[in-house]
């Protein structure tokens, strides 16, 4: 994870100020999410219970850090505004939220993975209208 913030793909002079702030985000959001990870395995493996307790709450300021990064991103870009808006807090399941925000299947459904029927897409694989971009 180190290398990601330490490496760009391009050249930084060909980039672009607000990619070169993306990119400074996202990394910050997959380190935020790591530690969230590490604090909690090292949580549940603790015997002490104090120690567990503190363990638990540095989680809860990494998952906080996380989710004000999430936001920056949700004002700073519009393919992340656009997806959050669709997903996030969402009533209905996730997929049943891909279907209603594509007009369309998201994948394979109930009744031909029962069947052993191929779905008509990849699993997971959904590209979404290009329409109008």
């Amino acid at each position: 994870m180190a290398q990601a913030s330490a490496t760009l793909h391009e050249d930084p002079a060909n980039l672009s100020a607000h990619t070169r702030d993306m990119h400074r985000a996202l990394v910050s959001v997959q380190e935020e999410l790591e530690a969230v990870d590490w604090y909690r395995q090292r949580a549940d493996a603790c015997t002490d219970a104090e120690l567990r307790e503190v363990l638990l709450h540095n989680m809860r300021e990494e998952i906080e850090h996380a989710a004000m990064l999430l936001e920056w991103l949700r004002r700073n870009d519009d393919s992340f505004a656009e997806h959050m808006s669709t997903y996030l807090y969402a009533k209905v399941p996730i997929v049943e939220a891909e279907e209603a925000a594509t007009g369309g299947d998201a994948g394979e459904t109930q009744a031909e993975s029962a069947s052993g029927a191929a779905p008509a897409t990849p699993l997971g694989l959904t590209l979404g209208s290009l329409k109008g971009r």
